[in-house]
């Protein structure tokens, strides 16, 4: 097989795998693993507690520093209420596009990182190429941390990181940060004509999106710094996107849960925030326990991702910029691994083939194209490092 070949063939076998993340991930990294002893490689396992999910990570080439990491993540969103044209969970190429969940965000990549894999053998590389795939990336890049982790103590320290979220081939240097609660506000059932003797959960969760909206509107009417002016938007963002709570209409509610979460322009601290919502909720819940003890609010705090902060002459943007010629300036507002991999002390980038626009759709898909263009990125980064 040629390598365009070799590469379409790995990826149709991930997207084989339904890795959604509420699932297990292992029958695919039982595949990951075998495939890559077939080359002679030993991968390394890190696992959830319940040992029912795993990161992987390996490495080709010798063990000194200055090697580069390939970052992916091998769960995807569901596919549960989409309308598909195609098998979500079969390859199916069609006008110059390979659909099925998972093409675009992310195992396309992870594809191509692999197929890396023989090319860097068959080079001789001189300087390690690193691969890690990880779980619960789409949970809020929560399965990667003890991953990055291991990796920073026992490997050779690399150059560079490139994470491949799909970004067409365009270098991004810089992303939010961002944080996320499960919030659970309890109260206390009276009949609605005598409101004023219980507490409703509901209108009190009402009190924090309120909150949620005038934080977001001062933050939107404030002058952004230098690095959040070149984000879209340019400030930072407190979301509200789901709710559940209540028994009746002529009840007040004892129970409502809803999701917060907020995404951090680089420059500003994550905790300033968090302390902040938090401040708030203790002073909604002391008010509702003023009128019912039993009242209150509780808080899980499900995820935390760093900032990608752009780095001032970084290793990382000067290898991409190179492999791939593109000089422009792109930052993005959502999440990946690349802001833990440069909490680690890493040089990382966010660099991919696909639309950022196809992720999690209907339908989604890679264009053929651009996993050529993934694949001629791999063959140069496996030449420089055989250099």
């Amino acid at each position: 097989m040629t390598p365009f070949e070799e590469a379409r063939s790995i990826l149709a076998r991930l997207v084989a795998f339904p890795t959604v993340s509420r699932d297990s991930n292992l029958a695919l990294i039982d595949w990951v693993e075998d495939y890559l002893a077939g080359h002679g490689i030993t991968a390394h396992r890190v696992w959830n507690v319940e040992r029912t999910k795993a990161n992987l990570y390996a490495q080709v080439g010798p063990s000194v520093p200055g090697g580069i990491v390939l970052s992916g993540h091998s769960d995807v969103v569901p596919v549960d209420g989409q309308a598909w044209a195609t098998d979500p969970w079969l390859l199916t190429e069609r006008d110059g596009r390979l659909f099925g969940r998972g093409t675009c965000d992310m195992k396309g990549f992870v594809a191509l990182m692999l197929a890396a894999v023989p090319m860097a053998l068959a080079a001789g590389v001189k300087r390690p190429l690193q691969i890690a795939i990880s779980y619960d990336e789409e949970r809020g890049c929560t399965g990667c941390v003890g991953m990055v982790e291991e990796m920073a103590a026992v490997l050779p320290r690399a150059a560079a990181v490139i994470v491949g979220e799909p970004t067409r081939m365009k270098v991004v240097t810089g992303h939010k940060g961002g944080a996320g609660y499960h919030v659970h506000v309890k109260g206390f059932e009276v009949h609605s004509s005598i409101m004023h003797l219980g507490v409703s959960a509901i209108l009190e969760a009402g009190r924090l999106i309120g909150w949620v909206n005038d934080r977001n509107e001062t933050a939107r009417s404030a002058m952004p710094g230098p690095i959040a002016a070149t984000f879209d938007p340019p400030w930072t963002t407190w979301h509200v996107g789901q709710i559940a709570g209540g028994t009746a209409h002529n009840i007040t509610a004892a129970d409502c849960r809803l999701g917060v979460d907020v995404r951090v322009v680089p420059g500003e601290a994550i905790a300033d925030h968090l302390a902040a919502f938090e401040a708030e909720v203790a002073q909604v819940a002391a008010a509702m326990a003023l009128v019912r003890p039993e009242a209150g609010i509780s808080l899980d705090r499900y995820f935390e991702v760093p900032p990608l902060v752009p780095e001032a002459d970084g290793a990382a943007e000067r290898l991409a910029r190179g492999l791939t010629g593109d000089n422009g300036l792109h930052v993005v507002s959502y999440g990946t691994e690349a802001g833990h991999f440069q909490n680690a002390g890493y040089s990382a980038v966010v660099c991919g083939p696909g639309d950022i626009a196809q992720a999690h759709q209907p339908d989604e898909y890679i264009e053929v194209s651009e996993f050529r263009a993934g694949l001629a990125f791999m063959e140069r980064l496996v030449a420089g490092l055989a250099a």
